[in-house]
């Protein structure tokens, strides 16, 4: 995986690199490497939290001009708990850095280092990047415009090595596939791993009728938009107690005061 970023970009990566940051990139500049996107404003980080590399990452955030531009502040204890930190990095271009430790669907930071994609980019080098099937998990949230991110990702992945199957591969592409007609091929080309999958995945199941009996894809699109309301929602329940959190951080922070984590309506 080769590609050039745009300077701004550029900058944050190099400065992490350079630093000795382990980070993986994730979000928007992650689709665009994965081939599913043509531009993002901002740059996310999944950062591992461990206090030597904060260290680094502190370091890495000076040279940057980097300063928190919201609540949280920049403190381990709220990266532990699952909240985003966001920068602006005055000595690139004013570029938004979106830091995490912890995400929803996603696994701890050394599973995701393990599986993760290596990608050489125009005068940065090697970077990190969060596994697709990581990325497409981090993916699933409330928000609308993600949901057309996860088709695409997939999508792209099936179009590319759809001749070249796996076992890993299958099971993702028949786990994750959004577009009817592609996971209907898919299921044709793989029976008896659908078959597997199908007693686990109602869209499957739709996706194999189909293809026995050449009917239409439409129905496809119940299961595939009660598979996204279920993960909108919990995705809802999981940053509704850290949504309140940052509402009290705010109000404290109107107050010149910041509360402790276990008092001022924090919980422990």
């Amino acid at each position: 995986m080769t590609s050039s970023v745009p300077t701004p970009v550029r900058t944050v990566l190099t400065t992490t690199r350079r630093h000795g940051v382990r980070a993986l990139l994730m979000g928007g500049q992650a689709c665009i490497l994965y081939g599913a996107s043509e531009f993002s404003r901002d740059v996310d980080l999944a950062i591992y939290a461990h206090p030597d590399n904060l260290s680094r990452l502190q370091g890495a955030l000076d040279e940057l001009g980097a300063s928190v531009t919201a609540v949280p502040p920049f403190a381990p204890e709220y990266l532990a708990r699952g909240h985003a930190v966001y920068f602006r990095c005055a000595a690139a271009e004013d570029m938004r850095l979106d830091i995490m430790a912890v995400m929803r669907n996603v696994p701890d930071f050394e599973t995701c280092w393990g599986r993760r994609t290596i990608a050489t980019l125009d005068e940065v080098g090697e970077v990190d990047v969060l596994g697709l099937e990581d990325l497409v998990a981090a993916k699933k949230t409330r928000r609308d415009k993600d949901w057309p991110m996860i088709r695409r990702l997939v999508d792209v992945h099936y179009a590319e090595f759809a001749n070249e199957p796996t076992d890993s591969r299958l099971a993702f592409w028949l786990r994750e596939l959004r577009t009817p007609e592609a996971l209907v091929d898919c299921v044709r080309r793989a029976p008896e791993a659908a078959q597997r999958m199908a007693d686990k995945r109602d869209a499957v199941a739709f996706a194999l009728q189909a293809s026995i009996s050449d009917g239409p894809l439409w129905p496809m699109e119940v299961p595939l938009h009660e598979e996204e309301m279920r993960e909108r929602q919990a995705d809802e329940a999981y940053w509704r107690p850290l949504l309140q959190e940052q509402e009290v951080l705010r109000h404290a922070a109107r107050r010149g005061q910041r509360p402790p984590l276990g008092g001022g309506g924090l919980t422990a």
